[in-house]
């Protein structure tokens, strides 16, 4: 069943089968890494088009070690010229180039198989949210003036509004004067209450104050 269409010769009827499974495959990793993620559109359809690129890529330097070398540099030279995705483009990327090598060397039926094994593992793990955080856990940086002890400052406030609240960093801005306090807090509910900003402004005295969804680091 995994054997290649491309025995004893390939055909141009082969080369159309691995052409239509190549592009059909691409077009189908672009939904799934649409899947609740947010994406450019020159993305998607770079991972719609990327399949059949390697496919044909994978025909032609099939057996030439020569050919096979110059297109390794210009890859290599394509990726240095390219910015950093995030750690699922980077993902995509990978599964739709082994969909293109599968179905350049002859193997269709097994390039299904790859796609139907990593999409439904990628889309239970985003549906399921495996290794995410929590919708009430957020960032929280209050500025305060440097004469103001920080030390517990706002403990009833964060009783109040927040389920668990830890003072991650402090650091000092505007040449000294004011301190930068970053905490993780985690909200009682989802959104953050306007009330629990206004008394935090009035406790800092009005200065600035962030409260944003945890950062993580996408990029590998």
């Amino acid at each position: 069943m995994l054997e290649s269409i491309f025995q004893p010769s390939m055909t141009v009827q082969s080369f159309l089968i691995c052409t239509a499974a190549s592009v059909v495959l691409g077009l189908l990793s672009a939904l799934v890494c649409r899947y609740k993620n947010r994406t450019s559109q020159s993305f998607l359809i770079t991972i719609a088009v990327l399949p059949a690129i390697v496919q044909t890529v994978i025909i032609l330097v099939n057996g030439n070690i020569g050919a096979g070398v110059a297109v390794a540099g210009a890859f290599s030279l394509v990726r240095f010229r390219s910015a950093q995705g995030s750690a699922r483009e980077i993902t995509a990327i990978f599964m739709v180039m082994a969909i293109g090598i599968a179905t350049g060397m002859g193997y269709v039926v097994l390039a299904f198989i790859l796609f139907a094994v990593v999409a439904l593992f990628q889309l239970a793990m985003v549906a399921f949210n495996f290794g995410g955080h929590d919708a009430a856990e957020r960032t929280l940086k209050i500025t305060i003036p440097e004469d103001l002890d920080y030390e517990g400052i706002f403990d009833d406030i964060f009783a109040e509004y927040t389920k668990s609240a830890k003072l991650e960093s402090v650091k000092t801005t505007n040449l000294g004067t004011l301190y930068e306090l970053r905490y993780t807090v985690t909200l009682k509910q989802d959104q953050v209450p306007k009330a629990f900003m206004d008394e935090l402004r009035t406790r800092n005295g009005n200065l600035n104050i962030v409260c944003g969804r945890l950062q993580t680091k996408e990029a590998l």
